[in-house]
C-alpha cells in the first residue's frame, strides 16, 4: 500500500468543537454502513476528526475505536488511509496527553496497562521494554508484600544476601539490586526467570505472587491502535456487512481458500502480534503465550478475513488434547481470537470478538471458524465450555453468549438445562422483545453446548471422561515404578526396541505417554501394524507440527477404540 502524507486526510486548523462532535456522531452512525456515500460521508468524517481537539476521555476512545473499526473494514483505498493515517498518528495528539490516565488499561497508543502478566509473558516484556515494565505497588497487598519478601533469599545472588540479612525487604532490594535504567517489574521478571528450577516450578511461585505490574508507554509497546499484520493485499467493503446467522452445516463443509506455512522472521512476527494483541487487551492465553514460531500457518478465508494459528511448544502441550491458537485477522488487523482443543475429531472451540467488532459480523465469521477446524482436524462435532457461555464468566452473560450459540444450533445435553430451555423459549414466544434475566442466563450456562454434523456421539470433548485416562495413568506408574519403568513396559507391549522417535522431543513424548500405553487394554494382541500406529501417536505428540499427532490419532482406530474402552465410552470407529 502507498504511502500517503499527513496532509491528504489533515488541515492545519483545528475543528471547532460543535463540528468534532457531530462528526463523531456521524461516524458512529455510518462506520458499519457500506454502499453508495458511505465512503464520502466516513472521509469527511475522519478528515475532521484527525484535527480535533476532542473534549473527553469517552470521546478520544470512541474516535480510536471507529478509525480502529476502519482499519479492518474500509469501503476504499481513501477510508483506509485516513483510517490508518489518524491511528498512527494517535500518540501524539495532544489531547491523547491530556486524557492519557483516564485512558489507562485501554490499549491505546500512549497509554499505561496494569495487569498481573504471567511469568513468560512479563520476562517477554522486560526483555522488550526494560524500562517500561514497573511494578503497580499501589495495587500490591500487604500478603504479597509478605510472599515477596520469602522469595528474596531465591531472587538474591550469593553476595547480595548479606543486605537481607540486614534486613533488606523486598521493594528496598528491587529498586536497588535492578540495572541501570531497568524497571522495578522487568527486574523482578528477570530474576524470576532466571531461578535455577524448572519452568513449571518458576512459573508456580510467580503465580502464587501474582505481582501487580504496569507497562508504561514507551515505543514498540504492545498496543491496538497500529497492531497490523503487514503485507496483506487489503480488501475493501462495498457490500453490507453480513450480519444473517449461516446455516452451520452447510458452512463447516466449506474449507479455506487456502492454508500455508509460515516460517522464519514472519512467523515470528505474527507470534508477536498474536501475543501484543493479548497483553494490550490485558489477557494471557497459554496457548499464544507459549506458542511456537516454527509452528505457524496463515488461512485465507476470503473476502479479507484470515486467521493466523499457532501450535504450542512441545513442553507446554497438553498430554491427549491438541491445542491451537488463531488470532483472527480482517485486513490483517487483530480483530478477535480462537482457542481450539482437539480429540478423536471433535473439538472444544473458545470464540472471541473483539469488543470493536462485537455486533459486526460474528455470527458469519464463527460460521467460517468451523469451517477451518472441519479442514484442518477432520473435526465432526463441536462443543461450548460453560466458561465460554456465561459460567463464572459476566462477560459472557452481559454479551449474551448462550443465546448466540443457541440460535446457531447448539444443544445442551443436561436434562434440566433442557427444562428450562424448553420453558424460557415459551416464555419469550408468549412475550415478544422480552429477554433472558442474567440469573436464567447463568442457569442455562453451567453445561456445555454441543454441535454434531454427523450422527451424535460420546466420545467426543465434553463428554469424554478423560480423568478416567489419567487414573489409569497413575496406576500404570505406580506399578512400575515411575517413568522409565513405564516407557520399558510399554515398549514391550509395543514389541519394539526403541520408540518410533525422530527427535528428543519426540522421545520425550513417547514417554510421558508410557503410562497410558501400559493401561491400554489387549495392546499385546494388536496386529505389529496397529502396535506401531500407537508408538507413532505417542511420539507425534512431541512433532514440531502438532498437526501430525492429529491425524496419526485419527487414523489409529485400534488405538481410539481402546481410549474409549479404558475410559468406559462407547468408540464411534
Amino acid at each position: 500500500m502507498r504511502r500517503f502524507r499527513k496532509a491528504e486526510v489533515t488541515g492545519s486548523n483545528p475543528v471547532s468543537g460543535s463540528i468534532q462532535v457531530n462528526a463523531l456522531r456521524e461516524l458512529e452512525v455510518s462506520h458499519a454502513e457500506f454502499g453508495p456515500g458511505c465512503a464520502e460521508r466516513k472521509l469527511r468524517c475522519l478528515a475532521r476528526l484527525a484535527r480535533a481537539k476532542l473534549g473527553s476521555a469517552r470521546e478520544l476512545e470512541r474516535a480510536h475505536e471507529l478509525a480502529l473499526f476502519l482499519r479492518a473494514y474500509p469501503d476504499s483505498p481513501a477510508v483506509l488511509a485516513a483510517a490508518s493515517v489518524l491511528l498512527e498518528g494517535f500518540e501524539r495528539r495532544g489531547d491523547l496527553r491530556r486524557f492519557a490516565a483516564q485512558l489507562a488499561d485501554s490499549g491505546i497508543a500512549g497509554t499505561a496497562t496494569r495487569y498481573r502478566f504471567f511469568l513468560p509473558t512479563a520476562a517477554r516484556l522486560a526483555r522488550a521494554h526494560p524500562a517500561a515494565l514497573e511494578v503497580d505497588w499501589d495495587e500490591w497487598d500487604p500478603a504479597q508484600h509478605a510472599r515477596l519478601d520469602a522469595l528474596l533469599p531465591l531472587l538474591a545472588r550469593p553476595l547480595e544476601c548479606p543486605a537481607l540479612d540486614a534486613g533488606l525487604e523486598g521493594r528496598e532490594f528491587l529498586a536497588h539490586a535492578r540495572a541501570r535504567g531497568e524497571a522495578q517489574g522487568a527486574f523482578l521478571a528477570r530474576r524470576f526467570a532466571e531461578l535455577d528450577a524448572a519452568p513449571e516450578v518458576r512459573a508456580q511461585l510467580w503465580d502464587e505472587l501474582d505481582p501487580p505490574l504496569r507497562l508504561d508507554p514507551c515505543p514498540g509497546a504492545p498496543t491496538r491502535t497500529t497492531a497490523v499484520a503487514r503485507g496483506r493485499r487489503p480488501v475493501y467493503q462495498r457490500e453490507p456487512l453480513s450480519r444473517t446467522r449461516p446455516d452451520l452445516r452447510r458452512a463447516a463443509r466449506v474449507p479455506p481458500l487456502a492454508v500455508r506455512r509460515v516460517r522464519g522472521a514472519a512467523a515470528r512476527a505474527l507470534v508477536e502480534l498474536a501475543q501484543d494483541a493479548m497483553a494490550a487487551r490485558a489477557r494471557d492465553l497459554d496457548a499464544f503465550m507459549h506458542a511456537d514460531a516454527r509452528d505457524v500457518r496463515l488461512i485465507d478465508c476470503g473476502g479479507g478475513l484470515g486467521f493466523a494459528m499457532f501450535g504450542v511448544q512441545p513442553e507446554q502441550r497438553l498430554p491427549l488434547e491438541s491445542v491451537h491458537a488463531f488470532l483472527t485477522l480482517h485486513n490483517g488487523v487483530p480483530i478477535g481470537y480462537v482457542l481450539a482443543s482437539v480429540f478423536l475429531g471433535s473439538a472444544e472451540v473458545a470464540y472471541n470478538v473483539f469488543e470493536t467488532w462485537r455486533g459486526a459480523e460474528a455470527a458469519h465469521v464463527y460460521g467460517r471458524v468451523l469451517g477451518m477446524l472441519h479442514a484442518l482436524y477432520g473435526a465432526d462435532s463441536f462443543e461450548i465450555d460453560p466458561y465460554q457461555l456465561g459460567h463464572e464468566n459476566e462477560e459472557g452473560i452481559a454479551s449474551g453468549a448462550w443465546w448466540f450459540y443457541q440460535k446457531l444450533g447448539f444443544r445442551p445435553d443436561e436434562r434440566g438445562v433442557r427444562a428450562l430451555l424448553r420453558r424460557e423459549l415459551a416464555r419469550l414466544r408468549k412475550h415478544k422483545g422480552a429477554r433472558s434475566s442474567p440469573a436464567t442466563l447463568r442457569a442455562l450456562a453451567r453445561e456445555p453446548l454441543y454441535f454434531f454434523l454427523g450422527r451424535e456421539r460420546e466420545d467426543v470433548l465434553g463428554r469424554f471422561p478423560l480423568e478416567r485416562l489419567a487414573q489409569a495413568s497413575m496406576r500404570a506408574l505406580a506399578e512400575q515404578g515411575g517413568q522409565p519403568g513405564c516407557a520399558r513396559r510399554a515398549l514391550a507391549r509395543l514389541g519394539l526396541r526403541a520408540p518410533p522417535a525422530r527427535s528428543a522431543q519426540e522421545r520425550r513424548a513417547f514417554e510421558r505417554w508410557a503410562p497410558l500405553l501400559c493401561a491400554l487394554p489387549g495392546l499385546e494382541r494388536w496386529s505389529p501394524a496397529e502396535r506401531r500406529a500407537a508408538a507413532l501417536c505417542a511420539c507425534r505428540k512431541g512433532a514440531q507440527d502438532e498437526l501430525e499427532y492429529v491425524r496419526t490419532l485419527q487414523g489409529a482406530r485400534s488405538l481410539r477404540r481402546a481410549l474409549c474402552a479404558l475410559a468406559r465410552v462407547r468408540s464411534s470407529v
